[in-house]
């Protein structure tokens, strides 16, 4: 079993868009893969038409499980209606998360994985977003120990937010298995420049995803070996 934690350079640059692409692949390559987004913000009522387009129930397709009470809980146990960072989402509703909760239940849900399972992690905004009153990103993947891969936008500034996050996980000891570019809509470079560029930088194997496009076979092995 290996298990790989999805952090963001930023908010909505395609983290789903990734992991979902990522646990297809991984299933069509005959392995098995667990997809969870253990917190998620903005997020519809389950009984909402809107939910079928929510990141847990796009995560849920992926690995072809149908949209149940008990598919979103193991999932996504912790969803908040305002769009909004998850502290300030929770709080809104008279919330609490705790980094030690999250933690746990993350451990819990990768070690119950089935045997050889490939266990992707969604992170919720970007490395530095706050998630709990305490604590970022960063510190949730810190504490789960996970090798990370980092999925950066292609929008114009995506290459300094990209080469930021990288040095902020380099400079906390995370392994870093590779930078996913993930085309943005409409962005005024090509992801394939974007990917270019940041390559010459980071020090670190980086792949391109055009929108609809299948995450690369040959990017496999990084990224869930």
């Amino acid at each position: 079993m290996s298990a790989l934690f999805i952090a963001g350079a930023g908010t909505e640059i395609g983290k789903t868009y990734v992991t979902a692409a990522l646990a297809r692949a991984v299933r069509a390559a005959g392995r098995p893969v667990v997809a969870l987004k253990p917190v998620a913000s903005g997020v519809p009522p389950l009984t909402d038409p809107d939910f079928r387009t929510s990141d847990t129930a796009v995560l849920l397709a992926a690995q072809g499980l149908a949209v149940t009470p008990e598919t979103v809980a193991a999932c996504t146990p912790w969803r908040f209606a305002a769009p909004l960072s998850p502290d300030l989402a929770a709080a809104r509703e008279g919330r609490r998360l705790a980094l030690p909760d999250l933690v746990a239940w993350c451990e819990g849900a990768v070690a119950a994985a089935p045997a050889g399972a490939a266990v992707l992690v969604e992170g919720v905004g970007g490395v530095m977003s706050p998630i709990t009153p305490d604590a970022t990103g960063l510190a949730w993947l810190k504490a789960l120990r996970l090798p990370a891969l980092l999925v950066s936008g292609s929008y114009l500034g995506a290459i300094s937010h990209a080469l930021t996050a990288v040095e902020t996980l380099r400079a906390h000891a995370v392994t870093l298995r590779a930078v996913v570019v993930s085309e943005t809509p409409n962005a005024p470079t090509p992801p394939e420049t974007v990917a270019e560029a940041v390559a010459r930088h980071a020090g670190v194997r980086v792949v391109c995803l055009g929108r609809g496009a299948a995450f690369p076979a040959g990017a496999l092995d990084l990224v869930v070996a």
